[in-house]
């Protein structure tokens, strides 16, 4: 017959002290183990330039400019300072590549968890200051996503900007009289200083654009 071992009072409380603590180490290594999994990945710039983004070795201080924000007012480069700010150049009458270039950067935009997407800013700007007035772009970047927003202005004005961004556009008559714009299809990214950070080339990917992004804003020296 096998006696059962009898512990005393103080080995008791000996034993489920190490039971929690080895309990307690657990849940430590296991939330540790969470929350480095939730952190974004830091990428070097040639894994950066395999996901489709081009970080400037040194980024780029933007003169300043004065362009019409869809709300009918003024929007300047002060305005770009203190948030990471996605650029794209197009319009509304564009046919096929701005819609879907609005529609992946939607996508983008909601993978984003919360509080990177409080300080994230998508914005379109028009290189159809003609026939883009700010209701019409303002309605058009809205439908996309409520939080999106546009701007246009004079032409030198746009041109300037865009210059500074390497974003060639040109107005390119029609045989019917009409005209339409050939722009650059890049989405530029500006970081919270205000400066030229890096540009994400088509075709677009969400996933990717996320990967590289959180990166990006992981390493920025604000």
């Amino acid at each position: 017959m096998s006696s059962q071992v009898q512990h005393t009072p103080e080995q008791r409380r000996g034993i489920l002290m190490t039971v929690v603590a080895i309990t307690l180490f657990i849940f430590a290594v296991l939330a540790g183990f969470l929350h480095k999994m939730g952190q974004p990945r830091v990428i070097t710039d040639a894994e950066l330039r395999a996901n489709g983004a081009i970080k400037l070795e040194r980024p780029r201080i933007l003169d300043e400019f004065e362009l019409l924000a869809d709300t009918g007012e003024q929007f300047t480069t002060k305005q770009l300072a203190g948030r990471w700010t996605l650029v794209f150049f197009g319009f509304t009458h564009c046919p096929d590549v701005c819609p879907a270039t609005l529609s992946t950067l939607n996508s983008f935009y909601l993978t984003l968890d919360e509080d990177t997407r409080k300080d994230t800013d998508i914005l379109l700007v028009s290189v159809d200051p003609q026939r883009d007035r700010p209701q019409q772009l303002h309605d058009y970047v809205r439908y996309f996503n409520p939080e999106f927003a546009g701007v246009t202005g004079e032409f030198l004005n746009l041109k300037r900007f865009a210059n500074q961004l390497n974003v060639p556009f040109n107005k390119v008559p029609l045989e019917d009289g009409n005209y339409t714009v050939d722009h650059g299809s890049q989405v530029v990214l500006i970081n919270p200083r205000g400066h030229y950070h890096a540009f994400f080339k088509a075709p677009l990917d969400p996933a990717k654009m996320k990967l590289t992004y959180r990166s990006m804003r992981t390493t920025f020296n604000g």
